[in-house]
């Protein structure tokens, strides 16, 4: 998750019962020319989806509690854009053993990063990542309480509630992360499904998110706090 690693910068085989297959030998060689660029990004949007799909099914059918988060989830509430870097699932930290174990024992590598929020696997070749906390916040039974039922691709598995994503993107703004640029398209997207007042509550008068919620309001993407003109 790109957001995860840019705010840790500010402070700090075989799955069971699925069948992980490789390229196969006889793939074809990939273009070269404009349209390579293109064909890259696609393929590992949908590497990345299937990664997150292996694991979201894994750890639906053991009982575990968790929600996708990150870019996954924004493509999974609808907004566009091509999956880039990880998939990122939110867990509670004292879950994380036992969801660790899980992927494990379905033959996939779990790390423990030097950074005490999150742990990392890998699935299919792409980075997983096992958040704990959201902008320094420790995900919450009442958090995947709110997470709703979509589907991922073909999947359907809980995905965190478009408050709590967009809440998490804006409360993780500081002086040395705040790419408004990023977070835009997707506060569009997603406006309809958010409560920007918990939004406004939650984020307080943190200069940063206020920065970015009164760019909202500018591009009329969302009414002002005391409602249209």
């Amino acid at each position: 998750m790109q957001k995860a690693n840019d705010a840790a910068e500010d402070e700090r085989g075989t799955v069971s019962g699925l069948h992980l297959a490789g390229r196969p030998a006889e793939a074809p060689l990939r273009p070269v020319g404009p349209e390579a660029a293109d064909d890259t990004t696609h393929d590992r949007h949908q590497a990345i989806l299937e990664a997150a799909k292996q694991v979201g099914s894994l750890l639906k059918r053991q009982g575990h509690h968790f929600a996708l988060a990150g870019s996954a989830a924004v493509y999974a509430h609808g907004g566009s854009g091509r999956l880039r870097h990880d998939a990122d699932f939110c867990v509670r930290r004292e879950d994380a053993d036992a969801v660790a174990a899980t992927l494990k024992e379905a033959g996939l590598t779990v790390v423990e990063p030097p950074e005490d929020w999150l742990w990392k696997a890998r699935c299919l070749g792409q980075d997983i990542d096992l958040l704990f906390e959201l902008a320094h916040e420790p995900v919450t039974s009442e958090m995947l309480g709110r997470a709703v039922e979509l589907p991922v691709d073909s999947v359907h598995m809980p995905v965190l509630a478009a408050t709590d994503l967009v809440w998490s993107l804006l409360a993780s703004f500081s002086e040395h992360h705040c790419d408004f640029g990023a977070v835009l398209p997707i506060a569009r997207a997603l406006r309809e499904k958010v409560d920007w007042e918990r939004v406004r509550e939650e984020c307080a008068d943190a200069p940063m998110p206020e920065a970015f919620l009164y760019l909202l309001e500018r591009l009329r993407v969302i009414a002002p706090a005391r409602g249209w003109p």
